[in-house]
């Protein structure tokens, strides 16, 4: 199983993993899949509406880093035991509107939620790709 051969708490590139690959071993796990393609995001705020109507944030989603982290984070552990999590990130912007700074920036809050989950003892992986 893919997934097997992936540590459950990460955050990393994709790399020879297919989009399809993940979604089917989340699914095979019972675990949750979140894929946001943001290949139309050029800024940070397109970056973030993009996630969040890929994720289906509720309407009063703040659109920022701490916004993202609690949706991540909080909002779903209130709502009950969690399987696990599949994160797809794909086609993240990489241009002058969002650098190599406003990606770290980004990934870090990822960063955190696996580290929160972690000590909640549920599987968080997180891919990303570059535009």
């Amino acid at each position: 199983m893919l997934l097997q051969t992936v540590r459950p708490n990460i955050v990393q590139s994709i790399r020879a993993y297919r989009v399809e690959d993940l979604m089917q071993a989340a699914q095979g796990a019972g675990q949750h899949f979140l894929h946001a393609n943001l290949s139309n995001a050029q800024s940070k705020q397109e970056v973030l509406e993009s996630i969040a109507q890929s994720f289906l944030f509720p309407a009063h989603f703040g659109k920022n880093l701490d916004a993202l982290y609690d949706c991540m984070t909080d909002l779903v552990h209130k709502s009950g035991a969690q399987p696990g999590f599949v994160v797809v990130l794909e086609q993240l912007p990489d241009n002058p509107r969002f650098d190599r700074e406003a990606r770290e920036q980004l990934l870090d809050v990822f960063r955190d939620a696996a580290d929160f989950w972690a000590e909640r003892k549920v599987p968080f992986r997180c891919f990303y790709s570059f535009q």
